[in-house]
């Protein structure tokens, strides 16, 4: 199963499936890592792996339209499988989501539908939440609105902060990440408009 990786920082989640899938009998091949910038250090963690890497930033690009019809094309030029949205601080435009129906995959820190957009964890500290987790889902037109994949629960403490919080579901969003690629490098998932099946969702800890 080929895939294509996009993500905008540091890259940890990357680096996660990086590491899961070194070995080729996992059968999953990471064919590309892209990001929307040149000093992300995803792109150097991608580098150091020999993944072949790419970046297309708005800057660069005449409009926000013409930026999204270029990063399709360097993603469909590897031709992928599936592309992750592993930390892809963009929002992807119609003629990407086009290109790849139903076959982009991204991950957010909350249990959607609450708390989508960029500030997941914070605005669910903000609304006095117990429990919190991830959501690992496909894309579509909307900001998180896609059909969801599966998702965990982590609990929240009262000496919680956003960065602690944020860190607990990161951890599991990298095992769970890992775990649904290894699924679909055997099995494919079945879509029923806003229903997705085909995959058990595995148990969250305590």
């Amino acid at each position: 199963m080929r895939i294509v990786l996009l993500a905008s920082g540091s890259g940890t989640l990357t680096q996660a499936v990086i590491d899961a899938f070194a070995e080729s009998e996992h059968g999953v091949e990471i064919v590309g890592v892209g990001s929307d910038s040149q000093t992300a250090g995803v792109v150097d963690r991608a580098k150091a792996h020999s993944i072949p890497t790419f970046v297309v930033r708005p800057k660069d690009c005449a409009s926000r339209e013409d930026w999204n019809i270029q990063l399709r094309d360097a993603v469909a030029d590897l031709s992928p499988d599936w592309v992750i949205s592993a930390g892809f601080m963009r929002i992807l435009g119609p003629d990407f989501i086009a290109a790849f129906h139903n076959r982009i995959i991204n991950t957010h820190p909350a249990l959607l539908p609450a708390f989508p957009g960029a500030h997941g964890v914070r605005d669910a500290l903000a609304h006095g939440v117990r429990i919190t987790g991830g959501t690992i889902h496909l894309v579509d037109s909307g900001v998180d609105t896609g059909p969801i994949i599966t998702q965990f629960a982590v609990p929240v403490g009262d000496e919680d902060t956003e960065d602690t919080v944020h860190e607990r579901i990161k951890i599991q969003e990298r095992a769970e990440l890992v775990r649904l690629l290894t699924h679909l490098a055997h099995n494919d998932l079945v879509i029923d408009g806003r229903h997705v099946s085909g995959y058990a969702t595995s148990a969250s800890p305590a």
